[in-house]
């Protein structure tokens, strides 16, 4: 039978249709297939969105349509009649009622693959049934048998998966809660002991990204490890709190002592104690260095103002240093020309004039002043030269008229002149023994009188 516009009709009687199975009646074009929205879980994970290929089946392997349209088709209980052809030919009611059967086989495959994607399988079990159900009655014609035979598999398959989704969802669980739990002693840990204030602080805000990506927890346990978690991150903000306190007052008090020795720098930069004031800047610089840094625009004002009063200092120091550099290479170049003046110096030509001459170049020697260091030794060795000229030859003279010397050879001869008497004497008395003593006691004063008398002639 057909409606006023030809297009086949199911046989009263049929069962009504599933929900998601094809609506009998009427040319109904292929459902595009789509994939089945997996649960979360790792069974999503293992069957990320399954993709169902539509069935194409060749119709006329199980079932015809007559030259008076009556569609029929063959299953294992026999023929049966499955509806009426009035649109076309035969052909073409055949391959209506074989699209009709594709359309139940894919939804059958979504079935099959909402259960292999670990879906709801209670769902996919009543589904199942009630295709099932369906069957007896469906105006389709196709491999019905095969259809009850795979609805069949899902509703015998759908516990075990339903146990196995079950197992794979307490998995999750147990690893979602395990991370958490890692989570958490990180962060007690980094709340107990980091003192890398960035470094950690980033941390713990990556941690809590990570927190809300982890879902599947219990509820209960869920809110105790998120407690651990927020009294972890609490601590370490009190904790890097009191830290920062604790610098900024550090900061503070180094801002005082440096403003401190920027007023000491101040009004040393005017002191022309060159050597004592440039030590005193030396211990300053330490005093700077071990004070602290200040808060950091202020460290470095008060670094320009302390470097300032040191330049100023140091720059009139260097000034000065130079002047009297140039000043000094003046008084060597003063004192060379005086050398020269003074070298024909010679006590041979004139023992009063030497001296004479002596002591004019002394004075004005001294007269001149101070020449560079590295000039000293030089400048004053060929002074002490023409100094020991002269002092050689007022040595010698006084050597050659030194009354005491005169005296102590006439004392040595008259020590020669009594012991000689005595031996004289102890001769004349017999006493040879005596005589010969002072013999040689007269004979060592004469060697000492001899000698006294040679240093004497000698000068």
């Amino acid at each position: 039978m057909s409606d006023s516009n030809g297009t086949a009709k199911a046989t009263p009687g049929s069962a009504p249709r599933p929900s998601g199975a094809p609506k009998p009646g009427g040319s109904t074009p292929h459902p595009k297939p789509h994939a089945v929205k997996p649960a979360p879980g790792p069974a999503a994970q293992q069957h990320p969105h399954p993709v169902v290929v539509p069935t194409v089946s060749d119709p006329s392997a199980w079932g015809r349509v007559d030259e008076d349209g009556t569609a029929w088709v063959k299953t294992a209980g026999g023929e049966r009649v499955v509806g009426s052809w009035q649109a076309g030919d035969a052909d073409e009611g055949l391959a209506h009622f074989g699209r009709r059967f594709d359309d139940l086989a894919t939804e059958v495959a979504l079935l099959e693959a909402r259960l292999a994607a670990g879906a709801d399988a209670r769902k996919t079990k009543t589904a199942a049934l009630a295709l099932a159900e369906s069957l007896p009655t469906a105006a389709v014609i196709g491999d019905i048998d095969g259809l009850a035979r795979r609805l069949q598999a899902i509703t015998e398959h759908s516990e075990e998966a339903a146990a196995h989704a079950k197992e794979e969802k307490e998995r999750a669980r147990h690893e979602h809660t395990e991370r958490k739990e890692a989570l958490c002693l990180e962060a007690e840990k980094i709340a107990a002991e980091s003192t890398q204030w960035k470094a950690a602080g980033d941390r713990l805000r990556e941690i809590l990204d990570e927190w809300k990506s982890i879902r599947g927890v219990d509820r209960k346990v869920d809110d105790a490890l998120w407690k651990r978690y927020s009294k972890a991150r609490e601590a370490f903000n009190r904790r890097r709190g009191a830290h920062f306190a604790e610098l900024d007052r550090e900061r503070a008090a180094a801002k005082a002592r440096k403003e401190e020795l920027c007023v000491r720098a101040e009004e040393l930069s005017g002191s022309t104690d060159w050597a004592g004031t440039a030590s005193v800047f030396r211990d300053l610089l330490t005093e700077w260095k071990s004070a602290g840094r200040a808060p950091r625009e202020a460290d470095e004002a008060l670094w320009r103002r302390f470097k300032s009063a040191q330049d100023v200092f140091f720059a009139a120091r260097n000034a000065a240093v130079s002047e009297r550099d140039a000043e000094f290479e003046h008084n060597a170049t003063a004192k060379e020309e005086l050398l020269r003046a003074y070298d024909h110096i010679d006590p041979a030509n004139g023992l009063e004039a030497a001296r004479s001459a002596l002591r004019e170049l002394q004075e004005r020697w001294d007269a001149i002043g101070k020449v560079p260091r590295e000039r000293i030794q030089e400048l004053e060795g060929r002074l002490r030269t023409i100094e020991k000229r002269v002092r050689d030859a007022v040595d010698a003279q006084w050597r050659r008229t030194d009354p005491e010397a005169v005296a102590r050879a006439a004392q040595f001869r008259e020590k020669v002149a009594q012991f000689e008497e005595q031996a004289a004497k102890a001769q004349a008395a017999g006493r040879a023994r005596d005589a010969e003593k002072a013999l040689e006691q007269a004979k060592q004063w004469r060697e000492w009188a001899e000698a006294a008398e040679g240093a004497v002639s000698n000068r």
